[in-house]
């Protein structure tokens, strides 16, 4: 057997799901030395806000499914994912007192795959902001500098992965809530193609297609396996992803051929880019030709400023299906201060959107898909910073009364790329290849065409054989 708690965390969900199938573990003790982690580093980051020791523990010395991870430890982000009896606050202060009463159809699939949910994870308020400071649970803290944000939505769950709480944990993404929190705690996060991942049986789809679940991971070969578990769709889906020709988890390892890689440097729109950014760009654009891949300049045809316009109209939109949505959940309207600054103005401006604009701007996204599908094709990936920033002090995402949008106006400028593999639904993920001269984790984004998960694994297995990243670990871990 491992020796303990300190040892597992150094050991990627594969590995651990190997030591209980070879009988050399407990799944009972991979969970009681995860919940000894939580207690003992989650103080000083504060990324688990509902702890589920108890149905953890019950779990783990019941019948566990015989799944790929089965007795692994798992957190689930406080946002989309139901776990019948258990607190879903969706980070607001209206929704402290909600629980579910059934699991969604992905935790239903997490559970089938072996793993046991330990707690959740805190998110800002609905996912709103690439941060994770909700007024209800406080700040989530980034490992490698307790004064920077963990990035958002999905910040409690990458914190969490990066301080080795868990090797792997949930996390959604609607504008780049999964890639932006991996850049800034340094740990890898993929969003699947669009529908790969069901959001059924309370959602056909999120913000008209926007959202994608999955998780952070510490190794590739977990985000990979874990996808296999998890993908494909629900009776009654709307639409679904384009069949994998086979399991990615044989991808991930595979050889990804010479892949032609267009490099973009600049957003869509003026916005500055720190030049540690840029420079984990030019890194990453320069292992790929040293791992002999075609890599050249380009960058696609995209009115830049008609899009903020149209995700600014559909995404508050969406804070407005939110709100009303967990109203019929209360029973009740919320009153203005159960909701944050931001949250309320969004919603505001979100009621005030006409079905005629709603549905311009939606096919102003879908216009925006095509132009980036078009340019797809001239190349196997694109390679863009996720970040315009390296990880920025907490508190920069502040909106006060007078200025009620601030926040929101803020993220717009940390975040000129992610989005749009949410609006096009091509799959996209973060890699932890460049850390600054602070020490902050800056990561590199490749997105890959629509529906080929499979060349995006490839690369990112090559990328971490030849930048090995499960090694640097901040000190709180």
């Amino acid at each position: 057997m491992m020796a303990g708690g300190d040892s597992l965390a150094e050991l990627d969900a594969t590995a651990q799901a190997e030591l209980v199938r070879r009988k050399e573990i407990k799944p009972i003790e991979l969970v009681d030395a995860a919940i000894e982690r939580i207690e003992r580093v989650n103080p000083k980051i504060n990324a688990v806000v509902t702890p589920m020791y108890e149905q953890a523990r019950r779990a783990a010395e019941g019948a566990i499914p015989d799944g790929p991870f089965r007795g692994v430890p798992y957190l689930l982000k406080d946002l989309l994912a139901s776990y019948a009896g258990a607190r879903m606050t969706s980070g607001s202060r209206f929704m402290r007192e909600f629980v579910s009463d059934h699991d969604s159809e992905l935790v239903a699939r997490l559970k089938r795959a072996g793993l046991i949910i330990v707690g959740k994870t805190n998110a800002p308020e609905f996912g709103i902001l690439p941060t994770t400071e909700p007024k209800l649970f406080g700040p989530s803290r980034n490992p490698w500098n307790l004064e920077r944000t963990t990035g958002g939505s999905s910040g409690g769950s990458a914190a969490a992965v990066a301080a080795g709480i868990v090797p792997m944990a949930h996390a959604n993404d609607g504008g780049g809530s999964i890639r932006i929190p991996s850049s800034c705690c340094g740990v890898f996060g993929l969003k699947p193609t669009r529908a790969r991942n069901p959001l059924g049986p309370d959602y056909g789809d999120v913000l008209g297609g926007l959202v994608a679940e999955h998780a952070v991971t510490r190794s590739v070969r977990d985000s990979a396996a874990l996808l296999d578990a998890t993908a494909g769709a629900e009776i009654g889906d709307p639409y679904c992803a384009p069949p994998a020709a086979r399991p990615f988890a044989k991808e991930a390892g595979a050889n990804p051929g010479r892949l032609r890689i267009a490099v973009t440097r600049q957003p869509m729109w003026p916005a500055p880019i720190h030049r540690d950014c840029v420079a984990a760009v030019e890194d990453a654009a320069k292992l790929c030709t040293e791992l002999g891949h075609e890599v050249f300049e380009a960058a696609p045809a995209v009115n830049g400023p008609m899009l903020i316009q149209a995700f600014t109209a559909v995404w508050a939109v969406g804070v407005a299906q939110s709100v009303e949505g967990s109203a019929i959940l209360r029973g009740r309207m919320p009153e203005k201060d159960e909701l944050e600054t931001l949250t309320w103005a969004l919603y505001e401006k979100g009621r005030q959107v006409t079905g005629a604009q709603y549905l311009m701007a939606v096919a102003i996204l879908q216009q925006t898909a095509r132009a980036i599908g078009k340019f797809m094709t001239e190349c196997d990936v694109w390679l863009t910073a996720v970040l315009a920033e390296p990880p920025v002090p907490l508190g920069s995402f502040d909106s006060p009364e007078e200025d009620p949008m601030r926040g929101f106006k803020r993220a717009v400028e940390f975040c000129p790329f992610t989005a749009l593999s949410n609006v096009t639904g091509q799959p996209a993920m973060s890699a932890p290849l460049y850390w600054n001269a602070e020490g902050l984790p800056v990561g590199a984004h490749f997105a890959g065409r629509f529906g080929d998960e499979a060349t995006l694994f490839r690369l990112a297995a090559q990328l971490e054989a030849a930048r090995p990243w499960a090694s640097r670990r901040p000190t709180i871990a």
